[in-house]
């Protein structure tokens, strides 16, 4: 009898703690500033995991195509059983769109930046964004390349700053890839850890480097596959299924690139050769043609596919 009472004891208290934990994570501000592919999936995965989310954006046609976009994923998600239809309307509302980035900071407990993949750009928006949040908002980059310490130069307090990677598609994908700067204390780490778990997302923590873990190993590989196709080794989608079939890759890596968007593979591959001061991260002159040419994959329609 006693064995029973501890046991339903336990349950009540565990149940407790969740509803603490929900209230809390309820509670949590979340300000993700760019609504392109990562930010708009950054924040449909906060949202649904209960956060109340501002998504920033200074252009309002890329901020309403944003929530519509996240509204047909989270349709995918019903369909396929992972949500309610009732969750919806639910996870829609708590993300609140706004073309001022005062607003998108106000009372935010997280800052995650997710525009252009450009240093500069990056480093403009934080040193806009500090003195506009409280001295315990944490700042993360969702840097797919960018040293996190490169980025943090230019902030006063570089200790509460760190590199949240997520994969694309970010609802999807379990990884997020944790990355350390020289300044970032274990405080703010313990917290993005934190952050990551309650979206049922795996925390990897690596130290930083041009590219981290992910796009060092990922973009040599995309590079070395066009410049096979470059020099007519095979075709795309034979180079694709051989990775597929042989190494057991879900897509291809010149598929996968086009997903990415090949101007993205290209800054990726520039600055690990600025980086690391080393020719074999060189990009593969036929990549280069082809941002230059417009085909960046399926955000252009053209890429080493066709998405016409």
């Amino acid at each position: 009898m006693r064995f029973i009472q501890n046991i339903i004891s336990n349950l009540i208290i565990n149940n407790r703690k969740t509803k603490l934990y929900m209230s809390k994570l309820e509670n949590t501000n979340i300000s993700i500033l760019g609504a392109g592919t990562m930010g708009k999936g950054i924040a449909h995965s906060f949202a649904q995991f209960g956060y109340s989310v501002r998504l920033y954006d200074s252009d309002p046609a890329v901020l309403a195509t944003a929530l519509d976009s996240i509204a047909v994923n989270l349709d995918r998600q019903i369909t396929k059983g992972i949500l309610q239809s009732y969750d919806k309307e639910t996870i829609l509302c708590r993300i609140t769109p706004t073309e001022r980035l005062e607003k998108a900071l106000e009372s935010a407990d997280l800052v995650i930046e997710a525009v252009l993949e450009d240093i500069e750009v990056k480093q403009l928006l934080w040193k806009t964004v500090e003195p506009l949040v409280t001295p315990n908002t944490l700042l993360a980059s969702n840097t797919s390349s960018v040293p996190i310490s490169d980025l943090a130069s230019v902030l006063l307090y570089p200790e509460r700053f760190i590199g949240m990677h997520f994969m694309n598609p970010v609802p999807v994908l379990p990884l997020v890839e944790i990355i350390v700067g020289k300044a970032t204390d274990s405080t703010t780490l313990n917290a993005i850890i934190r952050y990551t778990e309650a979206l049922q997302k795996t925390p990897i923590v690596v130290q930083d480097a041009p590219g981290f873990i992910s796009n060092r190993i990922l973009l040599p590989m995309i590079n070395e596959a066009v410049w096979a196709l470059q020099e007519g080794i095979a075709t795309a989608d034979s180079i694709d299924q051989i990775m597929q079939l042989g190494m057991r890759h879900p897509m291809g890596p010149l598929r996968l690139a086009d997903h990415i968007g090949l101007d993205v593979c290209l800054h990726i591959l520039r600055v690990l050769e600025r980086g690391f001061s080393n020719p074999k991260y060189h990009p593969c002159p036929l990549l280069v043609e082809m941002v230059q040419q417009g085909k960046w994959g399926i955000k252009s329609k053209q890429g080493f596919y066709s998405y016409h």
